[in-house]
């Protein structure tokens, strides 16, 4: 009796787990959405804290193209200008602004003894 009752619960148990005949597999959907046009932009520039940084991005729904930018800690500006669709993927091309700086380092001087 035991035994038939838990054959019966594992029948359950698998056809309920099962997946239905009008519902899609498991995985990525087969259909792909239409894109939306969009466009925006943004800047950050604070000197006190030395943070400058922009991105500006546009779609047409089908390409998506723009830039963005950022200060460098040596000093210089990266500027990354890109396109990307589903055709091609993403295309980026990275420049730089300005020329590296790096401070020279500070002379080694042992602690003080202690007193």
């Amino acid at each position: 009796m035991v035994a038939k009752f838990v054959l019966a619960a594992c029948m359950v148990v698998a056809v309920m787990g099962a997946p239905k005949p009008d519902s899609p597999p498991y995985g990525p959907p087969s259909y792909k959405e239409p894109g939306m046009p969009f466009e925006f932009a943004y800047a950050v520039k604070d000197d006190y804290t030395g943070n400058d940084f922009a991105h500006d991005e546009k779609s047409d729904g089908q390409v998506t193209s723009g830039s963005y930018r950022v200060l460098l800690p040596d000093g210089r500006t990266q500027i990354v200008t890109f396109t990307a669709d589903h055709h091609s993927g993403y295309n980026a091309e990275v420049t730089y602004e300005g020329e590296a700086v790096y401070p020279a380092p500070a002379p080694y001087a042992p602690p003080q003894p202690y007193a």
